[in-house]
């Protein structure tokens, strides 16, 4: 259910986005009609309609999505807290000034924050987020720890600069088809990884449940 309300706002932009971009006049005439006080001037070109529209929907969508957990009284993460923020902001001026660069900036901004709070939770604290975040379920060496927070930097980084590469070189349809499958897959992939590099460390269960206990050695 989580995971399922993690992506909703990220598959209602691309479906709303592929639908509106089927009719463009319509979806112009409808986002003027009914969104144009939203938007400088009053008027949605066709061009425009279909990106400003998506991103009317995912700002609905990421308000709802923190409602929904703040009513059901379900802590509120970082990472969503960060989205809404970003998307509100930089979706609002996508809106209003009917530039979908703004937009397009947001997934960078999320993951160079994200980024840069697992970098400041090592370099300054001297503590790995992830492990803050799953050291209760895996135990692993804390020099593994380090290793993996900072693969974690080096991701989002890498990210936040991959999106923009996309965003400023190849059409918007382009950039909403990378935001929403290769972003993801990349992010899948790397999770993959991630996980992969950790089973190098795991305690051995066999040889932990045959080693007799301490007083008995």
């Amino acid at each position: 259910m989580k995971l399922l309300l993690d992506f909703l706002p990220l598959v209602l932009f691309f479906v709303t986005f592929r639908y509106t971009g089927s009719d463009p006049q319509a979806a112009a005439a409808f986002a003027s009609e009914h969104f144009g006080q939203l938007v400088s001037g009053g008027v949605v070109t066709p061009e425009q309609a279909p990106v400003l529209l998506a991103t009317l929907v995912v700002i609905v969508a990421t308000l709802a999505q923190v409602a929904i957990l703040k009513l059901r009284g379900r802590k509120v993460d970082l990472m969503l807290w960060v989205s809404l923020g970003l998307v509100v902001v930089l979706g609002g001026l996508t809106i209003w000034f009917h530039n979908d660069t703004f937009i397009k900036w947001k997934p960078s901004g999320l993951y160079w924050t994200l980024g840069l709070t697992f970098w400041i939770s090592q370099a300054v604290f001297g503590k790995s987020l992830l492990k803050r975040l799953i050291g209760e379920q895996i135990v692993l060496p804390d020099p593994v720890w380090r290793r993996l927070n900072l693969a974690w930097v080096l991701f989002f980084g890498l990210m936040g600069l991959l999106n923009l590469w996309v965003a400023y070189n190849f059409e918007t349809s382009t950039w909403v088809n990378f935001k929403v499958f290769g972003a993801t897959g990349l992010m899948f992939a790397f999770f993959l990884g991630q996980g992969v590099y950790m089973s190098r460390y795991l305690p051995d269960e066999e040889a932990a449940a045959e080693a007799p206990p301490e007083g008995k050695r």
